[in-house]
């Protein structure tokens, strides 16, 4: 790899403060029932991570305030393979919290992004 890519990429992991375990929900057959059931599958653990926190605000024609809503971004190493849906818990600062993936990644040389929402369920 080009060194001035692995001289970025070590100063972007240089700010990350967090670590976080990457679930799936995914299908699982029993051998002896031949029962399809569904399960949480950790498919990453322990990844060095950083959460970026955004307040926006916004306003419609039908209100006179603005409401304030908090975008939370995840940056993460670029080679994870991390399914929209997924469910990620993030340690940060000493505090753990739970997001959904959003949606696909921003994927750099360095780094990943991904848009994170509250975690509130399998769909």
């Amino acid at each position: 790899m080009n060194p001035y890519i692995l001289a970025a990429r070590k100063a972007v992991e240089s700010q990350y403060d967090g670590v976080c375990d990457i679930i799936e929900y995914q299908e699982k057959q029993d051998p002896i029932k031949k029962i399809t059931r569904h399960e949480e599958i950790t498919v990453h653990k322990e990844q060095p991570c950083r959460l970026s926190f955004e307040e926006v605000y916004v306003n419609n024609e039908t209100n006179t305030e603005s409401k304030v809503v908090t975008k939370v971004k995840l940056f993460i190493a670029p080679e994870l393979q991390i399914n929209p849906g997924s469910k990620i818990i993030v340690e940060q600062r000493g505090r753990k919290k739970a997001y959904k993936n959003s949606g696909e990644p921003a994927v750099y040389n360095t780094h990943q992004e991904f848009m994170l929402e509250i975690f509130k369920g399998w769909a």
